[in-house]
């Protein structure tokens, strides 16, 4: 009895098959690109059971003849690969598709070229192929697959159920129609609501088609990537950092058309966005990368999910420059869709308490009183007031002040703070500070709304851009501690903070070992003032403590910024002056990415009056 023996063609069919077709999502991708590589203008995708029951896929492509057709449905069968395997220029290329569902399906496919007289039909039952025979069709091809899986009962008891598979099957549909929008789609079911994608005109018809798919919200908040370096173009849209999702599924990547989901742009991406969202976010975003054939190899993976670059450190340096130089030239621009939900909840909740205003404290003056000099917000915030006592907060407060209303005869409605009136701000993209509300929120107003800002995680970010600029040109400053503050600290987080102690010093924190079970803090960051050095001892600790130990950390120094950051920018509960407020606007204009914190949450809400109207009944 021979060891080793040939396999029967149904079987090498059936092996093929298992790789090729893993459910029903698969049999369309392969069909639809297909299609799309016959020239097609028009596909139209119909399911039934999630695709196990029924998949019929009709486009108007330039059809196949009696010959081609029969040829169609043999393994490694193609006209899209000539003599080169890296020279691939369509989406299709290893000829097996057709072979492989027909093994474990009922497959029909009826043709019609223009040089026939009429359509042809062949039919694949099961690995048994039928001889072609004319058929009703005026023009482009219809593949029918039904029963998937027949033959293989196995692979039947493995798919998911009919919602789940029907859902995969529109998220091919999708990034297939968002990598061709010249080509319309149309998928409709008994499985599922129909979905109908046309052919986009516009100007950009990418991000026409984007908004089909994604929605306006997106478009709204997106923001335009375009690169080129040494002939690899990036193009594509990437919504703004506080316009995020608690997942990945909303990461549409494609290379020469073809989408993909391949490790090393997803990483790419991430990286691009590392500096603005925290690590349980993801961003939203829809990439082309285009390049010539030979610069990528598309045959590693039976599916073509993944790709391999000939130089994936410049794939990669390209994605993540062209994401971060993006996002730094939006500035302060924050997602549209925080002044939704603050509406919506506005509508859906109870009638919120009206705040009292209060004044605040003198902390960003020269002086004190009517006499009082405003300084600039820059050496305010490195110098900030140190925390009075309960009877001089009294005393501060004690001089007359501009109250929420006037105390005249006629009651005026001007809750305005007292601003001259020959200076208007509310022509500023974040307007002019009115009021401070629970000691943490500051209202502005705008020619055509109002802003609502979050003092702290706007200063955080302000202080955080400070740092990266102060590191990238000479290292930060530093304050000695008159005494040295000792923390007492588990020994494992005490290793792992000296480990990294000269690295620390270049952020200006300075420290050193002070027994087995304790670190002596000698010099922090002059630009966070005061630190509760405890606390920013023990979150660095657990930061290293998640990290890779092979990891420097100065490939982590933004994060640790971030962290020094939020510990020394401005607490909520802290009360500012009207010009302290505007300082803090003026200076989130100036400072790109301020319109979120180091965590990716927005810094500022921005209502329009039209939408404050109709809250109101007034439109």
């Amino acid at each position: 009895m021979p060891v080793v023996r040939r396999l029967s063609e149904d079987m090498i069919n059936r092996i093929a098959a298992g790789e090729v077709v893993e459910r029903p999502a698969s049999v369309v991708k392969e069909l639809v690109e297909n299609a799309i590589d016959a020239g097609a203008k028009r596909v139209e995708i119909v399911t039934a059971g999630g695709g196990a029951s029924l998949i019929r896929v009709s486009d108007d492509g330039g059809g196949m003849t009696r010959d081609d057709l029969a040829l169609a449905i043999d393994r490694h069968c193609t006209s899209k690969l000539a003599d080169d395997l890296l020279d691939i220029r369509t989406l299709g290329f290893r000829g097996e598709a057709l072979a492989s569902i027909g093994a474990v399906a009922r497959l029909s496919i009826a043709s019609r070229h223009a040089s026939e007289p009429h359509a042809w039909e062949i039919v694949v039952e099961g690995g048994l192929v039928h001889p072609p025979r004319p058929a009703g069709l005026s023009s482009g091809t219809r593949v029918e697959v039904t029963d998937l899986f027949f033959s293989t009962p196995a692979r039947l008891k493995f798919l998911k159920g009919e919602r789940a598979e029907a859902t995969a099957v529109t998220d091919i549909v999708k990034r297939l129609a968002m990598a061709h929008p010249e080509v319309r789609f149309a998928l409709t079911g008994s499985d599922r609501s129909a979905l109908d994608y046309p052919v986009a005109h516009g100007d950009d018809p990418f991000v026409e088609r984007l908004g089909q798919i994604l929605g306006q919200g997106f478009v709204d908040n997106a923001i335009a990537i375009e690169a080129e370096r040494e002939g690899i173009r990036l193009s594509g849209y990437a919504g703004l950092p506080t316009f995020n999702r608690g997942n990945g599924l909303h990461q549409f990547l494609f290379v020469n058309g073809r989408p993909v989901r391949d490790k090393l742009l997803l990483g790419a991406l991430r990286a691009g966005y590392a500096d603005v969202m925290s690590r349980d976010r993801h961003p939203v975003a829809a990439l082309r990368i285009e390049l010539e054939p030979h610069g990528v190899d598309v045959n590693v993976h039976p599916a073509k999910s993944d790709v391999r670059f000939r130089d994936p450190g410049l794939v990669r340096g390209l994605i993540v420059g062209a994401l971060r130089n993006a996002i730094h030239q939006a500035g302060h621009r924050s997602a549209t869709t925080g002044g939704s939900a603050t509406l919506a909840a506005f509508r859906t909740g109870a009638p919120p308490t009206a705040p009292a205003w209060r004044p605040a404290a003198p902390s960003m003056f020269s002086g004190s009183g009517a006499g009082a000099t405003p300084v600039s917000f820059a050496a305010w915030q490195n110098n900030p007031a140190p925390a009075q006592p309960a009877y001089a907060r009294t005393a501060a407060f004690a001089e007359p002040a501009q109250p929420a209303f006037a105390a005249v005869n006629i009651p005026s409605a001007d809750a305005r703070a007292n601003i001259p009136a020959e200076i208007d701000l509310s022509d500023r993209p974040l307007g002019a500070a009115r009021a401070q509300l629970h000691e943490n929120y500051i209202i502005a107003q705008t020619t055509n709304g109002l802003v609502i800002v979050d003092q702290h995680a706007a200063h955080e970010r302000l202080v955080y851009e400070r740092m990266k600029t102060a590191l990238a040109r000479s290292g930060v400053a530093r304050q000695i501690l008159l005494i040295p503050d000792v923390i007492d600290l588990p020994e494992d987080d005490v290793g792992r903070l000296l480990k990294r102690a000269d690295e620390f010093a270049e952020l200006g924190l300075v420290i050193e070992g002070f027994g087995p079970g304790a670190v002596a803090v000698r010099e922090t960051p002059a630009l966070l003032g005061e630190l509760d050095t405890r606390a920013l001892l023990v979150n660095l600790a657990d930061d290293l403590a998640e990290w890779d130990d092979t990891t420097r950390l100065r490939e982590k120094l933004d994060h640790v910024a971030a962290t020094m950051a939020c510990h020394g920018s401005v607490r909520s509960g802290r009360r500012l002056r009207p010009e302290e407020m505007d300082a803090l606007l003026r200076e989130m204009e100036a400072t790109p990415g301020s319109g979120q914190c180091n965590h990716g949450r927005p810094t500022y809400v921005e209502l329009k009056l039209s939408d404050i109207e109709r809250l109101f009944g007034r439109r």
